[in-house]
């Protein structure tokens, strides 16, 4: 398995598209199975975007101040998709807003992958050397290990209240 940030990150988004893909193709009625894609969803979306803020953006902003305004926008889109898993963890599949708001966090997430894999890895993967990602990517790993797994959890929880208090 490789360390590279970049490479962990994309693996991330792949399982996430996947997630999403699911959740998309279950059909309208399907209303037990979205329910439980959208539990998987947000437990990878928290974990992710947890890596993320704690490991790649701190780092990222250090090292390459070119992109500054690029993290800052990523967390704030990390910031609307934590808040509409924490609604989502909160409400029923069966509430008849949950596909919708599952939809509009498809939408914000996929929006804000494409982003990062077009616009912004291509910028850090040419400024940082293959050591500087690999050791990036093993922080991250070593981060997922402690990583929050629900938007209710403290970790989780303080991402959400620094975005807000920031």
């Amino acid at each position: 398995m490789s360390t590279d940030a970049i490479v962990l990150l994309k693996e991330d988004h792949k399982k996430i598209r996947t997630l999403f893909r699911e959740f998309t193709e279950a059909g309208p009625n399907a209303t037990k199975t979205k329910g439980k894609i959208v539990a998987k969803i947000i437990e990878a979306l928290t974990v992710h975007t947890y890596i993320e803020n704690e490991g790649m953006y701190p780092a990222v902003r250090d090292l390459l101040p070119a992109v500054e305004d690029d993290v800052l926008e990523s967390y704030e889109e990390h910031h609307v998709a934590d808040v509409l898993c924490m609604e989502l963890a909160a409400m029923s599949a069966d509430h008849e807003r949950f596909d919708a708001k599952t939809t509009v966090l498809i939408e914000n997430v996929t929006h804000h992958m494409e982003e990062e894999e077009s616009e912004w890895f291509p910028q850090v993967r040419e400024a940082l050397s293959r050591t500087q990602l690999q050791e990036l990517g093993q922080r991250m790993l070593d981060l997922r290990e402690k990583a929050p797994h629900s938007p209710a959890q403290p970790g989780a929880l303080k991402k959400v209240a620094d975005a807000v208090l920031s």
